[in-house]
């Protein structure tokens, strides 16, 4: 993205473009607290489990859109582009893998901060907001790679009517 801009000019693939730019700002929101885990050495635990909780709770608010727009690239984006690449190997796979990986680092932040945490040490809840730190990681380079190759190949090789089809199954709020 150059100066703001989408890059992409079909309307199926600008639609996944913009959904990124979203999500990465909610995520930059919650991974603000991550970093501030990482350059505070000496942060103590009564701050470190406000942190955690004001972590969680943009999480949260994090999970139900990119659940909604992975699901939309699952169920409609991937089909499409698979029936010209293939789906046995290649950069779908790859893709669809680190969906799964986001999903497994985020859900095990969430199975560690169920309940009450009132009794977790500072190196507990460090631990625990690392698993949000490499979820931000995966989700980072992942919507490089996307944008770097599954779209182009999208704009490149889908034909018009799939492009059209796409745009309209596409074309669905996260939020």
């Amino acid at each position: 993205m150059a100066n703001g801009q989408l890059q992409f000019t079909e309307p199926a693939v600008r639609l996944l473009e913009n959904e990124h730019r979203y999500l990465m700002h909610l995520a930059e929101e919650w991974h603000a607290i991550v970093l501030r885990f990482e350059r505070e050495e000496d942060m103590d635990r009564d701050t470190a489990l406000a942190l955690l909780n004001e972590l969680k709770t943009n999480l949260i608010g994090f999970l139900d859109p990119l659940k909604n727009h992975t699901d939309k690239e699952e169920e409609h984006f991937f089909p499409v582009l698979g029936s010209y690449i293939g789906f046995e190997q290649g950069p779908i796979v790859g893709i669809q893998e680190e969906h799964g990986e986001i999903d497994a680092y985020i859900g095990h932040f969430f199975h560690h901060t169920r309940g009450d945490l009132s009794g977790l040490t500072l190196d507990e809840i460090r631990k625990i907001v690392g698993d949000a730190g490499e979820a931000f990681e995966v989700i980072t380079v992942h919507f490089v790679k996307e944008e770097t190759v599954l779209f182009p190949m999208a704009e490149r090789l889908l034909r018009a009517d799939d492009l059209d089809t796409l745009a309209e199954k596409l074309n669905t709020l996260i939020v």
